[in-house]
């Protein structure tokens, strides 16, 4: 097992200022003396954070398909004066590139309790009618990076309430991941954040997240684990910083 390897970016990334989200997949970020448009990678709600002058990182691509050449790829709750600020990862769509990285680096065996050193790693695997992030030996394993609520203080906010998205495919999830831990499977669901969280607590119920509130009973009943991975961001690269299993229902 190699321990304390970080996932290193490609290129190191680079500082800038958000100025503005004018819609969800676009960022308007400052970069030095020049204003450029920056892909969000991050289609949600943010926290309730209102994008006005909140530092980020960014990568930058030379894609000629690409609309812009730049994506926001963490941001900053500090000032932007502050020398060495926390940065929140934003990408959810590098998420599951890392987890990859470190399942096969042998730094998350202890979440999937195996010790083989080369363990069969398959991604996007069909599972009855939903497609699951990860299948590692016999042991499935679903992605959530979860950033439209966040435990973090101070942060400019909108003031109003954070709403979930469509539950529909996490709820198909969990009724086949169920199904699957019934004839003696394995299955356990990661909510991975970029940042130092704290231990996630499920919202209270509502009318928005009824639904998936009850099916995640029930998959958790039939035996789902949920275990929570902190990761850190910087300009190099992300390191794991810690990973617990949570108790939820």
């Amino acid at each position: 097992m190699e321990t304390n390897k970080i996932f290193k970016f490609e290129e190191e990334l680079r500082e800038g200022l958000v100025l503005s989200r004018p819609n969800r997949f676009i960022m308007m970020v400052k970069i030095g003396n020049e204003i450029v448009k920056a892909h969000c990678p991050s289609t949600g709600r943010i926290g309730n954070i209102v994008f006005k002058n909140i530092p980020c990182l960014f990568s930058t691509s030379d894609d000629k398909k690409r609309k812009t050449n730049y994506t926001v790829e963490a941001i900053s709750l500090d000032p932007e004066s502050k020398k060495n600020k926390k940065w929140i990862g934003i990408n959810q769509v590098r998420a599951n590139r890392v987890v990859e990285y470190f399942i096969k680096t042998g730094q998350l065996n202890e979440i999937l309790n195996i010790s083989d050193k080369n363990p069969l790693v398959r991604r996007e695997v069909k599972l009855g009618n939903s497609k699951i992030d990860f299948l590692i030996n016999q042991i499935y394993l679903e992605v959530k990076t979860p950033l439209n609520i966040m435990s973090l203080s101070p942060a400019p906010s909108s003031g109003k309430q954070a709403k979930f998205n469509s539950f529909e495919r996490i709820i198909k999830h969990f009724g086949d991941l169920s199904k699957y831990i019934t004839k003696s499977g394995r299955a356990v669901v990661a909510m991975c954040y970029f940042y130092d969280a704290p231990p996630f607590i499920p919202p209270v119920t509502d009318k928005y997240n009824l639904k998936i509130k009850k099916a995640a009973t029930k998959a958790h009943h039939s035996g789902l684990e949920t275990w929570q991975i902190n990761f850190k961001i910087d300009k190099q690269g992300v390191n794991l910083v810690k990973f617990f299993k949570l108790n939820l229902f």
